[in-house]
């Protein structure tokens, strides 16, 4: 049995029912541990050597434990300190903590209710700005459509992204925002993986910040082009162009009751039914039933690596994982397809329209666009492919 005492990063327990969530924030590892488990473990930070942890243990709950054992995970999950290295001390405040807790202080949540309750009061009345797939065709240029989205969506997944981080920033987590591509769309990333140190209750708010900014900016675009949509050809445009946003605000919250893409609703709902992989838990489930009754027991999941709280939910979650499929249909045909419908007849009839024409132009130059944004993918997925096989070793025949 190991000798002397164990030393130990600083770790977070936080209770869940009959468990302990214990982890290290500054590396968003954590581990559920039985409350027995956790008791151990905090007796070895205590200061206590693996003899006397296996001593204490079985006299309190009655068995012997394998301390070596148990020590040898909690060092793969990092949580030991390695001989030599240094122990992570205390960690400063997040940079931008202050403006988490401003964005949201009481004042915040009266000015959002606000805009949301102002919005809904004009739609009540106002038909017309009512979110329509319509309104995605702000402008007769096809490429100004294509363009203005492209980009005006941008800075719209920021902010969404931002309260995410903000959210968690202020509760002392180091959330991080990060940049990345989803094929040859720039898209926006957080990492909040600091949230399993706090209570349950304290992580809803960093989960649905992001739909709730969302919210609010659907709502203010709306009440921006109110008093513009019926004024003159300037003032109509730019009414027209704010419910064009709207709209791609309301589209991506609509995506979000697809749980089955681990949206944000997942994880509000995941975390409400106390579990902490109930995605891969529930797929695995599901699938060793269809497995079962196919008579391929060889290829079985073993679900013994989920908690039991996962594997009890996620028996009967994953046929919400076969609805969501359903799902994605259904919001693809009430959104997709009408836009889709609208671009092709119009980028038809622009090239049509014959070489003299700026519709033509127009028409011509916007399929390009979409062709390069289809293509791009395939040919840097391409190109990266050929780069891995160049750098694998050959074997050469002796």
């Amino acid at each position: 049995m190991t000798d002397g005492r164990i030393t130990f990063h600083p770790l977070s327990f936080v209770p869940e029912g009959a468990d302990v969530v214990v982890g290290r924030g500054d590396t968003g590892t954590y581990a559920v541990l039985p409350h027995d488990g956790a008791e151990l473990l905090r007796r070895l930070i205590g200061g206590s050597t693996a003899a006397e942890a296996a001593t204490w243990y079985e006299r309190n709950f009655g068995e012997a434990v394998d301390v070596d054992d148990f020590l040898g995970s909690l060092a793969d999950l990092g949580f030991v300190t390695s001989p030599g290295s240094a122990v992570i001390g205390a960690v400063a405040a997040p940079r931008f903590q202050w403006l988490g807790r401003a964005l949201f202080s009481a004042p915040a949540w009266i000015v959002y209710a606000a805009v949301v309750a102002l919005a809904l009061i004009e739609l009540a009345g106002r038909p017309d700005l009512r979110p329509a797939a319509s309104h995605v065709y702000f402008t007769a240029s096809l490429v100004t459509v294509q363009v203005v989205l492209l980009f005006g969506t941008i800075p719209l997944s920021f902010l969404h992204e931002a309260y995410h981080v903000l959210a968690g920033q202020r509760l002392g987590l180091h959330s991080r925002l990060g940049i990345s591509n989803r094929y040859n769309f720039v898209v926006f990333e957080t990492k909040n993986n600091g949230l399993l140190s706090v209570r349950r209750g304290q992580r809803y708010l960093p989960f649905v910040a992001g739909m709730l900014i969302d919210v609010v900016l659907a709502s203010a675009l709306t009440l921006a082009a109110a008093p513009l949509v019926g004024g003159g050809a300037a003032a109509a445009y730019t009414g027209r162009l704010c419910l064009a946003l709207s709209f791609s605000i309301v589209a991506r919250l609509a995506w979000q009751l697809l749980l089955h893409l681990r949206t944000d609703l997942y994880y509000v709902l995941s975390t409400a039914l106390n579990c902490y992989d109930l995605h891969d838990a529930s797929r695995s489930i599901l699938a060793n039933r269809f497995r079962r009754l196919a008579g391929r027991t060889a290829g079985l999941v073993d679900e013994t690596q989920w908690t039991d709280r996962d594997r009890r939910v996620g028996s009967w979650y994953g046929w919400f994982i076969a609805l969501g499929f359903a799902g994605t249909v259904v919001l693809a045909v009430v959104f997709t397809g009408p836009i889709a419908v609208t671009y092709a007849v119009r980028a038809f009839q622009g090239v049509l329209a014959g070489t003299g024409t700026w519709h033509f132009w127009d028409s011509l130059i916007s399929l390009a666009i979409l062709a390069v944004q289809f293509l791009l993918p395939a040919v840097l997925a391409w190109r990266k492919r050929r780069h891995n096989r160049a750098r694998q070793p050959r074997l050469r025949a002796s």
